[in-house]
């Protein structure tokens, strides 16, 4: 089962969805990447990495980081401050830098 929740910064109104599982992936027999998520079971087996999405907290960028290749900044400002997006509570809004992320206890959703 998975779990998507939202981030919104009381400042700007700026908001971040993230599943608890990320994107898992497999290669297809053309080695092509292809995710699998939830209850896709038979796929999920098959998963060998996740890429995680991660967000800037200094430029705001969003982008994943596979686990199977981590990566510790920011690919577009080189920033050393990232955030899995799944875990943005009390971490600083990077669009205002006026506030910290709540999580929205309005909004949950379970797959």
């Amino acid at each position: 089962m998975a779990q998507c929740i939202r981030f919104v910064c009381p400042s700007c109104d700026n908001a971040i969805e993230a599943w608890s599982d990320g994107n898992p992936y497999y290669f297809d027999m053309r080695g092509e990447e292809k995710y699998a998520h939830h209850p896709d079971h038979k796929h999920l087996d098959l998963c060998i990495g996740n890429d995680r999405p991660h967000v800037c907290l200094s430029c705001g960028e969003q982008f994943v980081v596979d686990s199977r290749e981590p990566i510790a900044s920011c690919p577009k400002c080189e920033f050393a401050e990232i955030a899995d997006a799944f875990n943005l509570d009390g971490k600083r809004c990077p669009a205002c830098k006026k506030d910290v992320f709540p999580r929205d206890a309005n909004f949950d959703c379970i797959s």
